[in-house]
């Protein structure tokens, strides 16, 4: 069963959900970005501990251990880390108080029909488990929409579901992100096809296991609505999906009820260069300006 003070703080407390989770392909473009180039790095393990490092600057910053941050999800490799010693999920419930998830999927598949699947996940019991053990609450795992076909997103989202049951059994909660890409250029009609085979699976969904869903800032505003109000859901997020920060903010705050998980948007102006003043400065104008989003009107 999932930690009733931390299903308590998600499912009912103002705030947002840092997204820490980037992994794999991502990681050099991340790091680059933050103004650690490739020549930084000679192999993976150097590339995955400089990407620790800029995790744990975030994780430890006074504007990052605030009330405003509610849960945080993390890369498997960051889970398996130290804060000062400390595991990392300890840490950022213990010391932070902030609930800690972990990115499950192994990436995509190539695109078919304008959607991709999630690759097999090898091992995702023993990692389930490892996880539970470590006191992660809960899990995210991405797959990609980029046209309204009906017939591969209702696929899509089954996928979704079944990776959710199996989740469920190790008495995680898992964070469905079936994300329709910002760039679709049938954005619209892909949400609202979504939405409804979401629907349709909370619906079909068995046991009592409660569900979280994490999607791309949609079109029409509160859109998700209904999704928010099913008994089994336990709260609806949005990903920033390459809007700049403040546009991200405005979308936010159109759709009510629904909370931020950023991850880009979250992370965009802060540079390995800055001081701690300057970086802890920077970061809290950003979190300040995200829960602001998050709460209004919720």
């Amino acid at each position: 069963m999932p930690d009733a003070k931390m299903a308590e703080q998600v499912s009912k407390t103002p705030g947002f959900i840092a997204a820490l989770d980037q992994s794999g392909g991502s990681t050099p473009k991340a790091l680059a970005h933050y103004g650690i180039g490739p020549d930084a790095y000679s192999n993976d393990a150097d590339m995955f501990r400089l990407m620790h490092e800029m995790r744990v600057r975030i994780i430890s910053s006074p504007a990052f251990q605030s009330h405003e941050v509610l849960a945080a999800i993390l890369f498997e490799k960051t889970m398996d880390g130290t804060v000062d010693g400390t595991p990392v999920p300890s840490y950022l419930w213990k010391t932070c108080g902030i609930v800690p998830f972990l990115k499950i999927d192994k990436g995509l598949e190539d695109e078919k029909d304008g959607v991709q699947l999630m690759k097999p996940i090898p091992g995702l019991d023993e990692l389930l488990e490892r996880a539970a053990k470590l006191g992660i609450y809960g899990t995210k795992e991405r797959s990609v929409i980029r046209l309204a076909n009906p017939a591969a997103i209702k696929s899509l989202v089954q996928q979704q579901f079944d990776i959710a049951a199996q989740v469920a059994s190790h008495g995680l909660v898992p964070i469905l992100e079936p994300e329709v890409l910002v760039k679709s250029p049938e954005k619209a009609e892909a949400e609202a096809l979504l939405e409804d085979a979401v629907l349709s699976g909370l619906e079909a969904l068995p046991g009592d296991y409660p569900i979280m869903l994490k999607v791309t800032l949609p079109e029409k505003p509160d859109l998700y609505a209904r999704v928010m109000k099913h008994p089994r859901m336990q709260r609806v997020v949005a990903l920033s999906g390459g809007y700049p920060l403040d546009e991200a903010c405005q979308k936010l705050k159109a759709n009510h009820g629904m909370i931020a998980s950023f991850s880009r948007a979250l992370v965009d102006d802060l540079r390995v260069s800055q001081s701690d003043q300057a970086f802890n400065e920077t970061l809290s104008k950003v979190v300040d300006k995200i829960y602001d989003a998050s709460v209004h009107k919720n």
